[in-house]
């Protein structure tokens, strides 16, 4: 996955207006009542408190959040806790035993009035272990941020999970809150939010710094963009002027409006990279958490726009389509559903699809973009393991094929929309198909994980049925080649052509210093001897241009290929010198072509007949 992204694939909408919540505001009614205190930061950590609902139950087991939906990973929320004491009304200490890494039983819990606890942040891990994915994450720098990802915060009783919560967040002077929730009473000290479940709760992340924001209107939707960046660097201004262009384009791609009143852009720009060493976003139904490093201008403005495209989608699947484990998410002991092909393939592939089809993307850009689904899913994943079997398994046996779904997930997408596309002379794609399960299902009517095939089939044709039955039930690779012969696009498995060499050798990754590295120059061409690579050289700079991790592909793929042979070419390295000190290097020569082997190569066909022409202007909104 080209931004090692995981995304939180969480549950039902939220209705967040004061007068929805009229009937919990009582004081007396049952709900938890959280306190988290951002004034006084405590070794990195942060005091947490719960008024409690009424208990009958002489015992009580309060949970911390295993996983999280759509993570696809063990988190152990409750490993970040510390301190954690129990009282009555009277202040007195009441038994608590912890059971495991992310539950405490409460013994005498019909007394309970209060709890207590600190929690630490997951940035800042200390053990490799308990690193976790910065957008799923939790971040505490006093004074300066604080990133709230709620489940890092605030846990549940055992079974009661459906009773409401009072969130109130204690903030620094001048700090703002940056969330898609709307608070019901704030002031220049506190903020009170109040919400129907734990799930609502838990999809629902706040950020809180001295504000950086910009508030875009959107016909009858109201988006916020927020920036944290530690060097001032990036601001928000100009995201959000990128992130309106991805929104107009889907909003058309969606007939004409978005079907949220308010979302929120939540993203905080690191000035280095992570402890996970990744970076990219995680979508809730409301609003999404980015952490994107610092990066020039026009390739942050791609960046976002593409991540940004992707989980503004995810308002469609699983928002408005979701099966019951989606629904009532098992927070300890999960069970995972079979449609992660639904959930992030088809949402990565109309996150590229949208950009075409509303010509943000020229076709060339877009068939790159494929080829990188082709090319990363054929080379580091099971071409044969049943998407349904890895996607209900993932957690366990195949957890290391999670990535697939945002590769081979997007082509099952696209073929799939080819197929509709084709099946209805053009007229019915998979927007369409989209449309009409939202309808048939909706926010509040899960669907069950083994009867959506069937449904799928019964909204479109029989030949759909089969589809799935092949290659996505059943082991068979996705018919690419035919699927894109029906669209006039040429399809070439393994092709030769001519490229301009970068050298080579084999790059490595200096995660301390955050640059490109030469690894091994053992099979290194003419062209890298004749420049003088060495291993553990840093590549700094291709003629003046810098060469970081999020640019080498541009670098290499695009301003390397631009030249002709025997244009002079200057690659800056950094290399240690005899005294262990790094030095600057310029390495000089010229551009040479090289034969290379190129696989999954796409291009438009120039002997397509005027039926493929059509169903491909059709397929992408090209009526040239």
């Amino acid at each position: 996955m080209t931004l090692k992204k995981t995304f939180l694939l969480l549950g039902l909408v939220l209705n967040l207006t004061i007068s929805g919540y009229a009937s919990q505001q009582d004081s007396t009614a049952a709900r938890y009542d959280f306190t988290i205190d951002l004034t006084r930061v405590k070794d990195d950590k942060v005091q947490v408190t719960l008024q409690a609902p009424p208990i009958s139950k002489s015992e009580i087991i309060y949970i911390m959040p295993k996983i999280v939906p759509g993570t696809y990973s063990v988190s152990d929320f409750g490993k970040f806790i510390s301190d954690f004491a129990a009282y009555d009304a009277k202040g007195k200490a009441l038994a608590v035993q912890q059971l495991d890494a992310n539950r405490w039983k409460i013994s005498n819990a019909q007394s309970l009035a209060r709890i207590t606890y600190w929690v630490d942040d997951t940035f800042d891990a200390a053990k490799r272990e308990d690193v976790l994915f910065e957008p799923g994450g939790t971040n505490i720098e006093a004074d300066k941020n604080f990133l709230l990802n709620t489940f890092g915060f605030v846990g549940y009783f055992e079974d009661m999970k459906q009773v409401p919560y009072a969130l109130n967040i204690t903030k620094p002077p001048g700090f703002y809150g940056s969330t898609a929730l709307q608070a019901v009473a704030s002031t220049d000290s506190s903020d009170c939010y109040l919400v129907p479940n734990y799930m609502d709760l838990a999809d629902s992340p706040l950020m809180y710094n001295r504000p950086d924001t910009t508030v875009l209107e959107m016909g009858e939707t109201e988006v916020l963009v927020s920036v944290y960046s530690p060097s001032g660097n990036v601001t928000s201004g100009p995201v959000a002027a990128t992130v309106k262009s991805i929104l107009e384009a889907q909003r058309s791609y969606l007939g004409g409006t978005l079907p949220v009143e308010k979302y929120a852009f939540i993203i905080y720009v690191p000035e280095r990279v992570g402890k996970s060493g990744s970076y990219g976003a995680l979508e809730h139904s409301y609003s999404s958490v980015y952490f994107l490093p610092e990066m020039p201008e026009e390739q942050f403005s791609s960046t976002i726009r593409d991540v940004a495209a992707h989980e503004f989608f995810h308002i469609v699947t699983p928002l408005s389509i979701h099966s019951e484990e989606i629904g009532n998410f098992d927070y300890i002991n999960p069970k995972m559903s079979r449609h992660l092909w639904l959930y992030e393939g088809v949402t990565e592939y109309f996150a590229s699809h949208v950009q075409v089809f509303e010509g943000l993307y020229d076709l060339e850009a877009f068939l790159d973009k494929v080829r990188e689904y082709i090319l990363t899913s054929k080379v580091y994943y099971n071409d044969t393991l049943p998407f349904t079997e890895m996607s209900a398994e993932v957690l366990t046996k195949y957890e290391d094929e999670y990535p697939n779904v945002y590769q081979k997930g997007a082509l099952i997408g696209l073929v799939l929309d080819v197929t509709l596309r084709d099946l209805s002379d053009g007229k019915y794609g998979l927007r369409d198909l989209m449309l009409d399960l939202s309808k048939t299902y909706g926010k509040d009517n899960a669907f069950k994980d083994g009867e959506l095939f069937d449904k799928i089939a019964e909204l479109t044709y029989p030949e759909v049925r089969e589809f799935f039955a092949k290659h996505v039930e059943g082991p068979e690779p996705l018919p690419l080649e035919e699927t894109f012969r029906k669209v006039g696009i040429r399809y070439e498995p393994v092709a030769t052509a001519q490229v301009i060499s970068y050298g080579g050798f084999i790059p490595g990754f200096d995660q301390e210093a955050g640059k490109i590295t030469v690894a091994e120059t053992e099979d290194m061409d003419a062209f890298g001897r004749k420049m003088g690579f060495q291993v553990d050289d840093q590549l700094l700079e291709l003629n003046g241009t810098d060469i970081t991790p999020q640019n080498i592909r541009e670098v290499i793929g695009d301003q390397l290929q631009q030249l002709e042979p025997g244009e002079k070419i200057t690659i800056t390295v950094g290399r240690m010198n005899g005294k262990g000190k790094l030095k600057k290097k310029k390495l000089k020569g010229r551009a040479t072509a090289v034969e290379r082997q190129q696989m999954h190569v796409l291009e438009p066909d120039p002997n397509a007949t005027p039926e493929q022409k059509a169903l491909r202007a059709a397929w992408l909104n090209d009526e040239k």
